[in-house]
């Protein structure tokens, strides 16, 4: 998605679509419709929103019914099992590749804010997983409250600096 939206059609800028991944956190569940819906509201409004999400879905849904369908027929197979064990470390590895992605916009802006929002920015990386893993948190109030520190802090920031 990320390389059709920011690098093939250059719908949205890479931070845009940072930005927005970022908002569509928030509510867990719907991470995936909410970006495709947020995209194509940027491009053509609602008509865009309405036909990303058709775009989105209607060829999921139907895939989804055939790979079903046939994984129903060959879920037994030995063969069957020794690929989808070779799948589930393949898909971490593109999630590591997503991470890279999303952190770069965010750490260059960090950059060009100066020396205080690098700090920030890397303290809030560092202290996320480690809260997720740590504490019985759920995300979505992880990310609520990662967002709120951080507008009082960079809040705080611009009042230091403006003075």
């Amino acid at each position: 998605m990320r390389n059709l939206c920011v690098t093939s059609r250059g719908w949205v800028s890479e931070s845009e679509f940072a930005e927005y991944w970022g908002i569509v956190q928030i509510a867990p569940g719907i991470n995936i419709l909410a970006q495709t819906a947020l995209i194509g509201w940027k491009v053509a409004r609602l008509a865009g929103a309405i036909s990303a999400l058709l775009g989105l879905l209607l060829p999921s849904i139907s895939i989804t019914i055939a790979i079903t369908a046939l994984y129903a027929m060959i879920r037994d197979n030995p063969w069957t099992a020794a690929a989808i064990r070779g799948i589930i470390p393949a898909t971490a590895g593109v999630g590591i590749i997503l991470v890279v992605q999303m952190l770069r916009p965010a750490w260059q802006q960090a950059h060009r804010e100066g020396r205080a929002s690098m700090v920030i920015s890397s303290a809030v990386i560092i202290a996320a997983p480690v809260l997720l893993v740590l504490t019985t948190l759920p995300a979505v109030v992880l990310l609520w409250g990662a967002g709120i520190a951080m507008a009082i802090l960079f809040w705080g920031l611009h009042i230091t600096d403006g003075a």
